[in-house]
């Protein structure tokens, strides 16, 4: 995989866990083992647990690739838009784990999991992107629909208003919030409620829901990226 990405096969369960020594952002080489990852867990995996190392599940796309001008930053956000995507699709349950920020490409990679978990504490989850001089990708604001509380819409997209773990479960980023020494047992739990489902049943159905919005993020490519 990467040094960055550590892939770990238990019981059916692929564990994906981001640890690139900082805020784990999302560089063309991350991105790369994350979607090489996606794809080996859809061969030998049955659940896949994708968590975050230190204090952020991402805090976005790479800096030091956004700062290098248009062109470049529009390969790294296409890039990261068809990862997205992918984990969108993806035909297994994802749960996600965030230890704490999760920022900009950080939140919205949260609205591509089936079951999203967050450590409470002082941490900041949200698209601050206009904060940042930056517009939205169509990827961005088709997954924020579907996932956001709609009253929030404006003043967390538009208004690039960040919340704490607590509050980003009424916002619609989180499915759940616990302490720290308690996110592992949140996740074998959500492990063993998906184990009672039948995994060809579940591809299906998600397939099936999840279809409108992946042909509208598709088609997004193209107009909003040059893809």
């Amino acid at each position: 995989m990467s040094e960055n990405l550590k892939y770990e096969l238990k019981d059916d369960v692929a564990y994906l866990t981001l640890n690139d020594g900082k805020a784990n952002a999302l560089s063309f080489e991350m991105i790369e083992a994350l979607t090489a990852a996606f794809d080996k867990a859809a061969e030998e995996a049955q659940i896949v647990v994708l968590r975050g190392e230190g204090r952020a599940l991402s805090a976005g796309f790479d800096l030091s690739v956004m700062g290098q001008g248009v062109e470049a930053a529009q390969k790294l956000v296409l890039a990261g838009g068809q990862l997205m995507l992918k984990i969108y699709e993806h035909p297994q349950p994802v749960i996600m784990a965030s230890p704490g920020h999760a920022l900009a490409a950080g939140g919205i990679m949260l609205f591509c999991g089936d079951h999203r978990i967050g450590t409470l504490g002082s941490f900041r989850i949200g698209l601050n992107e206009t904060a940042i001089g930056m517009v939205l990708p169509e990827f961005a604001y088709e997954l924020a629909r579907v996932c956001l509380e709609t009253r929030y819409h404006t003043a967390a997209v538009v208004g690039a208003t960040l919340y704490d773990p607590a509050k980003a479960v009424e916002v619609g980023y989180l499915d759940e919030a616990c302490a720290s020494e308690d996110v592992n047992a949140a996740i074998d739990a959500q492990i063993a409620h998906y184990k009672t489902l039948n995994m060809k049943a579940y591809a299906g159905t998600k397939r099936k829901l999840r279809a409108a919005v992946a042909t509208k993020i598709r088609d997004g490519f193209a107009t909003d990226l040059g893809a």
